[in-house]
């Protein structure tokens, strides 16, 4: 179990386990990081901004059984307050036994824990609108959106993030996106109420669905919150590598970017305002 931020014996505690759907490069790896690592000291710091302070603790299971790893089972996720899938090189529409099942395991969740919080980053966000009756699929274009990227957000994101501005910026690193976004009627009255607001919190020229947000229960983002700089360089070479990403001069564009500041403290400070309330409101209404 990951700790690394308690203010005091008295200070709420943040309990998340980090759903692990890929494994880093080798070099990140060898330097002690991984994503449930990266996205713990994000959360951290966020707790540490949060008033009052939060104390933040996660675990992190890897799923793909793939490689050796297995989907937990309902009963494990007792001690925690929500879940966090990372992203993917697989295809969040795809049907990998390891993705069937761990679409299962969200299902049985949401259906047995009303009071946990999903959140989804990436291929995350994408099987978590497949979860809810959403589609996914390609970019209509056919490319990817690489590299630090700037958001514009909608007037739900402003109030989420606690900003003014017009947008936020954060690393991409994608070419499936969600298509059609969902809805109380595509989840079912099974899954949520139909007075149930699904709404969207930022776009793209390349993707128009760049988060989701439902008050006290969901939280997703296409872009990511927690790369740092080598893992943004890494990760585009695999998928060079690999032959995913074919235009090279868009790539390497992209892996030039990745050195720029994002928001990615200012994303997982919203996340944190679904567990906790914030009462540093900067006269936003409570979400």
């Amino acid at each position: 179990m990951d700790q690394t931020y308690k203010p005091t014996s008295s200070a709420p505690v943040v309990r998340l386990m980090v759903l692990e759907t890929d494994k880093p490069h080798p070099e990140t790896y060898s330097g002690g990081r991984n994503f449930g690592r990266i996205v713990h000291e994000h959360f951290s710091k966020a707790g540490g901004a949060h008033h009052p302070p939060l104390g933040v603790e996660t675990d992190q299971v890897f799923v793909v059984s793939d490689y050796g790893g297995r989907v937990p089972t309902v009963k494990e996720f007792d001690y925690f307050d929500g879940l966090l899938i990372t992203g993917s090189v697989y295809d969040a529409h795809g049907n990998n036994p390891w993705i069937l099942d761990l679409l299962e395991l969200l299902k049985e969740l949401w259906i047995k824990r009303p009071d946990l919080h999903f959140l989804g980053v990436c291929f995350g966000h994408q099987l978590l609108a497949r979860l809810l009756g959403g589609s996914v699929g390609p970019a209509p274009s056919q490319d990817w959106e690489l590299g630090h990227c700037q958001i514009a957000l909608t007037p739900v994101g402003q109030r989420l993030f606690r900003t003014r501005e017009g947008h936020v910026y954060l690393h991409q690193m994608h070419q499936d996106q969600v298509v059609s976004p969902p809805t109380a009627a595509s989840a079912g009255p099974v899954m949520i109420s139909p007075d149930t607001e699904i709404t969207c919190w930022g776009r793209t020229e390349h993707t128009p669905i760049q988060g989701l947000y439902i008050a006290n229960r969901l939280f997703t983002s296409q872009a990511h919150l927690a790369f740092d700089e080598d893992m943004v360089k890494r990760q585009i070479q695999i998928r060079v590598d690999a032959g995913g990403i074919t235009d090279f001069d868009h790539a390497n564009r992209a892996a030039e970017t990745a050195h720029l500041e994002h928001d990615g403290v200012e994303v997982a400070k919203a996340i944190l305002r679904l567990f906790v309330y914030d009462d540093d409101d900067m006269g936003f209404e409570q979400e």
